[in-house]
């Protein structure tokens, strides 16, 4: 076809679509997280053990009052929202704040 080989037409149907997805995806690889968010939660309890892992059996590794505001993750497992230090808090005794755009 117009003296390109039927394998280079190939290669340059796959550039031209990764190029597509590149610009669609707003200049950064497909599969890349674009943006995690702000993910942020306010303690509800009076005081809030933070805990080890995901569960009440795990040990506390310290306290937060109420009011406190702390950078948190998306993950939650078994009741229990990971922080931003992969410390682990009760979902049950936060509150997402305002601008945050986690689940």
């Amino acid at each position: 076809m117009f003296g390109v080989p039927v394998r280079g037409m190939i290669v340059i149907g796959v550039l031209g679509v990764a190029g597509v997805m590149y610009a669609v995806n707003g200049g950064k690889p497909m599969g890349s997280d674009t943006s995690p968010g702000i993910c942020k939660i306010t303690v509800t309890a009076d005081i809030l053990n933070v805990r080890s892992g995901p569960g009440d059996m795990q040990p506390i590794v310290s306290t937060m009052p109420r009011d406190a505001v702390a950078d948190a993750q998306g993950r939650v497992e078994n009741g229990y929202r990971m922080l931003s230090d992969r410390r682990w808090v009760s979902q049950s005794f936060t509150a997402l704040t305002s601008d945050s755009t986690c689940k």
